[in-house]
């Protein structure tokens, strides 16, 4: 039998929350210590799903966490203690954070920058029953999403842009965006029926990445291109059609703004997009192999141009 708590004792959460001095703080690479003013995290713990603010997590996929609540109240899902500080630190707000307890100290930055937004703690079987996975990276936070900029501000003092038209699969999203941060890229943009960075998958592959590359939609085609004319941007298709040109010459004569514009796996570039497009070009495969994924591809595609500007 647990004996019981004596009056003024500390409960285990109280006590944990003591703990919690000495962690990271995003942005920063030395250890911190807060003031002695800092405010107490608002940790919660939770043994119901009753909390009004648990409705942000509980068996809602994204998409339809996005449909019910956007546009005026937006949110997003932040997974992991690194995605929440990449997310922090791109000036995104948590409206709240929920955990296992173990991850607590990792994230008792949240308390002391957002003393107003609830930490909510509970064991595995209630975090999976909620949320209807199991949180192996044990800490989600509902995150408000941010607005998105004007393409035409995006575009103006961007040198290299990744276009991604009409793909609809979050893992390929994700990691054309880690291809963007770690190879160069100024922005991405998607097209209206592109598949929403924002989605939990997405951001998990992109390491975070989509929280750092400013991005936005595009219109239709028909305005997208005179857009990026407009800016003064060449739009490079990667396609695989007669008049192609290999990504080594167009690398190679390369003019000062690019767009590289990708499509889905299955299908590739619509017709709208080839027809915006300035030049087509191709990656040069062997072994009977036709192309890359287009997280394969836009690798390959930026290092080409990342290199090709050092020279």
């Amino acid at each position: 039998m647990t004996p019981p708590r004596r009056p003024g004792a500390p409960t285990r959460y109280e006590s944990t929350v003591r703990s919690f001095r000495g962690c990271f703080h995003p942005g920063r690479v030395e250890r911190y210590q807060p003031s002695s003013e800092s405010p107490p995290v608002s940790v919660i713990p939770i043994d119901s799903l009753e909390h009004p603010l648990l409705a942000d997590y509980a068996d809602l996929t994204d998409v339809a966490l996005r449909r019910k609540l956007e546009p005026a109240g937006g949110l997003y899902l932040a997974e992991s203690s690194k995605v929440i500080e990449r997310a922090v630190a791109a000036g995104h707000v948590p409206r709240s954070v929920l955990l296992q307890e173990k991850w607590l100290p990792s994230l008792a930055w949240v308390g002391e920058r957002f003393p107003e937004v609830p930490v909510f703690v509970a064991d595995d079987a209630l975090l999976e029953r909620l949320t209807g996975f199991a949180m192996h990276r044990g800490a989600l936070a509902s995150m408000h999403r941010p607005a998105l900029p004007d393409p035409a501000e995006l575009l103006a003092g961007a040198r290299t842009v990744v276009v991604l038209d009409d793909i609809v699969d979050h893992t390929n999203v994700g990691a054309a965006f880690r291809s963007a941060a770690g190879l160069g890229a100024d922005a991405v943009l998607i097209s209206p029926r592109c598949a929403d960075p924002l989605y939990r998958r997405s951001v998990r592959v992109s390491m975070g990445t989509v929280l750092q590359v400013p991005w936005t939609r595009l219109p239709e085609w028909k305005d997208a291109g005179p857009l990026l004319h407009d800016a003064g941007f060449t739009i490079a298709a990667l396609a695989l059609v007669d008049d192609s040109v290999t990504l080594q010459e167009f690398a190679a004569t390369a003019p000062e703004k690019v767009a590289v514009v990708m499509g889905s796996e299955g299908d590739g570039l619509g017709w709208r997009a080839l027809a915006a497009a300035d030049v087509n070009v191709e990656i040069p495969m062997l072994h009977g192999v036709d192309s890359l994924n287009v997280a394969a591809a836009s690798a390959v595609a930026l290092y080409a141009l990342l290199t090709a500007e050092r020279r």
